[in-house]
């Protein structure tokens, strides 16, 4: 699904990194007291009363002559550009100041709603001094402190106040893929060989598709919405605006797949940049190929394959359950097995299983490798559930959560797995003690 998207946005200093990190539950952004410290628009999920969004953190928009300020101006307004919500941080200590002014004009332009968060009002004293900040012309001011988490629940309020309703959109009945990847290993070709036509612009350049495009299609009587995603850099490397631009819209992608297709070079093998692009996706649930493509450049004898599947096993331990495919969109090779394996992982990330016999295998699993003790106490399992899917989800009861130690854990999914159909798609198991 696509969630609601939040950019917080404001002049250097005034903490947007410190906030956005205490919503999002971990020090994500990089603190700093120097002003301009963030340079990179960093994408994380947050959460408000049973609401998922996901943030947006940009550096602070400043239209100086310092270093930097001309790139985070861009970024910024990238941010505004393609978020739902924009949630505005000034400085109470400071007052109203004239850069503050001149971010408002520019959030002025957006259209957009638009918070203003008063932050770093950890005191009576400073909080009388919000009121000063009706001047900038956006209703009434949020004192909060980004520090202590003071004031962030009337401001996120606020903010899921504002989202879409989304409620009466039509449901898309296809099965939605992307393809993701570091840039330059043939992304925009594979989506034209797939097609059959010249929909994307397909260049040696890295970095050349800019934007996410989704197309449609049918293919052996399933409908298919196909996204296309820039290639995801290397945080640190991503120079041009554009381009950080195209990670966000990467990240959105993912949150709106049920597919994500993990597509790597034949050519220059492994990277580690590889494992990070698809950490995004197993990370948000989403089902999970990996697509090798350029497969007709190598030389090959009997053991090309079976090597080269070893090593991503080895080196993408946690995508143990993703298929592999090798392919080459220059000259088709088995891209006509694509629609099918989609189809197949799709259903599996959207498949349940009756109660009855999933603990017939959990029970089956303890009789043939009993359960761990600690202390002279062992676990216990009284009974398993599916409680969701997309991905499969899996509520295990027992008498104390914490002595199910994670290796018994990898043992009771790798038992669910080995009796049912589950390839492609990442399981959740949780673990609750039995009232």
């Amino acid at each position: 699904m696509a969630f609601p998207v939040v950019a917080i946005v404001g002049r250097p200093n005034v903490g947007k990194s410190t906030l956005f990190n205490r919503i999002a539950g971990e020090r994500i952004s990089i603190v700093e007291d120097t002003p301009g410290v963030t340079r990179d628009r960093i994408y994380a999920g947050g959460e408000w009363l049973g609401t998922e969004f996901r943030m947006i953190d940009t550096g602070g928009i400043d239209l100086g002559d310092e270093p930097f300020m001309n790139q985070i101006t861009q970024q910024a307004e990238i941010a505004v550009e393609e978020a739902d919500v924009i949630v505005f941080i000034v400085s109470a200590p400071e007052g109203v100041t004239d850069a503050d002014e001149r971010v408002a004009k520019i959030l002025y332009r957006a259209d957009k709603p638009v918070i203003l968060a008063v932050n770093k009002a950890d005191n009576p004293e400073v909080r009388e001094s919000i009121y000063d900040f009706y001047s900038l012309g956006f209703g009434d001011p949020y004192p909060v402190s980004g520090v202590h988490g003071l004031g962030l629940g009337d401001l996120l309020d606020a903010v899921v106040k504002e989202f879409p309703d989304n409620s009466g959109a039509p449901k898309d009945d296809t099965i939605r893929f992307s393809l993701i990847g570091r840039p330059n290993v043939g992304k925009s070709s594979l989506v034209n060989a797939i097609l059959g036509e010249d929909r994307v612009i397909v260049s040696d350049i890295a970095g050349t598709t800019r934007d996410a495009i989704d197309t449609k299609f049918t293919a052996d009587k399933t409908k298919f919405t196909m996204v296309d995603t820039a290639g995801i850099r290397k945080r640190g490397k991503v120079y041009e605006n554009t381009e950080r631009y195209s990670v966000m819209r990467a990240m959105r992608a993912i949150d709106n797949s049920d597919v994500v297709l993990m597509v790597m070079n034949a050519e220059e093998g492994i990277r580690e940049q590889d494992k990070r692009v698809a950490g995004y996706a197993h990370e948000a649930g989403r089902g999970i190929i990996i697509l090798v493509n350029k497969w007709d450049t190598l030389k090959k004898d009997n053991h090309t394959l079976t090597d080269f599947q070893n090593l991503i096993r080895l080196e993408f331990q946690y995508l143990s359950y993703a298929p592999i495919i090798f392919v080459s969109a220059k000259t088709g090779q088995r891209l006509e097995q694509l629609p099918a394996l989609i189809k197949r992982v799709s259903e599996n990330h959207n498949k349940r299983v009756q109660s009855s016999t999933l603990n017939d295998v959990v029970m089956d699993a303890i009789a043939v490798n009993p359960t761990p003790s600690d202390n002279g106490k062992r676990l216990r399992v009284y009974y398993a559930t599916q409680v969701a899917v997309a991905p499969p989800t899996f509520v295990v009861f027992v008498n104390d959560p914490k002595m199910m130690h994670f290796s018994y854990e990898r043992f009771l999914e790798n038992q669910i797995r080995e009796h049912f159909d589950f390839e492609g798609t990442p399981l959740h198991l949780i673990e609750r003690a039995r009232k």
